[in-house]
């Protein structure tokens, strides 16, 4: 089981902060993505294409990464 954590307009897209999902070992960003368009819908994928995402306490845009136990789904930010 791999815990997403989402944040900011991710946590509202998909209208929660976290839940738990089952993944292969081996799963990937890629597939992570995949699942969650199916689970949220195509829109979603748009949203996900601009996020990055914390896997091991590091950042990454890599859709090729191994997910860890956690990972965490973070949209663009603006600042100010």
């Amino acid at each position: 089981m791999v815990e997403i954590r989402y944040f900011a307009a991710m946590a509202e897209a998909v209208g929660k902060d976290r839940e738990e999902l089952d993944f292969p070992p081996g799963a990937t960003i890629a597939d992570l993505r995949s699942t969650l368009t199916s689970l949220y819908g195509a829109e979603l994928e748009k949203r996900l294409a601009v996020c990055a995402f914390v896997v091991d306490d590091e950042l990454t845009r890599d859709s090729g990464t191994a997910l860890s136990p956690r990972v965490d789904v973070l949209p663009p930010f603006a600042g100010g």
